[in-house]
């Protein structure tokens, strides 16, 4: 499915891949026509920030948060991600607090990176996330992302990226926020960066 332009003029329909719901909407104007991020947040919806799929109504987001989707009894079993087994590894080094994703960011493991990040603003330092794990990154993800930036530099602090995939370096591109975040395509050269020289 996909965010398709709406029957009146100015707006544009958002279709839940789960149940169907369809949702109209009047965009804000957005960066380029297949970026859809500021209108699911607006409307509670889940997913991906461009208008191709997956995107997910507020019921169904809190439905899959509940109870994770049954598939049929025909369909191959693909290796299930378990919520539980998804984490954010957390170090110290040179006096920066380096976290580590387990894995692709969305709503089903957006609580645990929000914890990780606000406990790592918390104590006044700088803060790299090193996304070398992390292959993709809906909405949600996005948007804890950019709170941490927001957060990090109120506090005068820094807040960079590392190793960030394709996919995630596209929703940046074209969110226009490849030029807010300090991106790194290793972690020593944030630590290099972020470390006080002597």
């Amino acid at each position: 499915m996909t965010v398709v332009p709406g029957l009146r003029a100015d707006t544009v329909n958002l279709i839940c891949d789960h149940c169907g719901t369809t949702d109209e909407a009047v965009p804000a104007v957005l960066p380029e026509p297949e970026v859809v991020w500021t209108v699911l947040g607006e409307h509670g919806w889940d997913g991906s920030p461009f208008a191709v799929g997956p995107h997910r109504c507020p019921g169904c987001t809190a439905a899959a948060l509940a109870t994770p989707p049954v598939p049929p009894a025909d369909a191959v079993p693909a290796p299930e991600r378990d919520r539980g087994a998804w984490r954010v590894d957390v170090e110290e080094v040179a006096g920066v607090r380096v976290l580590t994703p387990s894995g692709d960011i969305d709503v089903l493991v957006a609580d645990v990176l929000r914890e990780a990040l606000a406990t790592a603003l918390a104590e006044d330092r700088d803060v790299v996330a090193d996304l070398s794990r992390v292959g993709m990154i809906d909405s949600t993800g996005l948007g804890l992302l950019v709170r941490a930036h927001r957060d990090a530099r109120q506090r005068g602090r820094s807040f960079c990226l590392v190793a960030p995939s394709r996919f995630v370096l596209t929703v940046l591109h074209t969110m226009r926020l490849d030029a807010v975040f300090l991106v790194f395509d290793h972690r020593s050269q944030a630590l290099t960066c972020l470390t006080p020289q002597v």
